[in-house]
């Protein structure tokens, strides 16, 4: 083989991880989307605590099946982490409604602090449009972290 044109093996990014899944747009699948966070952030190992992200999902997979909701239609959530940043995303059927800005509802609200506590948790969140119909409401979270070491391989 000549040396010039042998390309070495290819090396995975550790630091990478990834999980989606798709869950009914009802309680009970924004309670497993919770559930399914905590146990995937638990496998993965890493340096952040579960309870920050576990209340990031919870808010927007409840915004997802509450103002994002098409019947028939999933919400998909995903989580991945690339570098020393975790990112998670819940996907709905329903771009054609916009996010608002969080807003500080009155003391008597029964809701609408959803979106305000995501902006406390999170390092930083938006919303990404599209493709049609769907909308993608994002947060993120810097892990403690980056020693690709602390990562169990998989």
């Amino acid at each position: 083989m000549n040396q010039e044109t042998a390309q070495p093996p290819l090396q995975l990014d550790r630091t990478t991880r990834n999980f989606t899944v798709l869950l009914s747009p009802t309680p009970r699948g924004a309670r497993l989307a919770r559930r399914l966070t905590t146990e995937q952030l638990r496998s993965w190992g890493l340096p952040l605590d579960p309870d920050r992200a576990e209340h990031i999902v919870g808010e927007l997979a409840a915004n997802a099946i509450t103002h994002g909701r098409v019947p028939g239609r999933d919400f998909r959530l995903t989580l991945y982490v690339i570098g020393g940043t975790l990112r998670i995303e819940v996907t709905d059927a329903r771009g054609d409604r916009p996010v608002p800005r969080p807003q500080q509802p009155t003391l008597t609200a029964e809701s609408g602090r959803g979106l305000a506590i995501v902006e406390a948790l999170a390092d930083r969140w938006g919303v990404t449009q599209g493709p049609p119909p769907r909308k993608t409401v994002w947060a993120e979270i810097g892990l403690a972290t980056t020693d690709t070491r602390s990562f169990p391989s998989r």
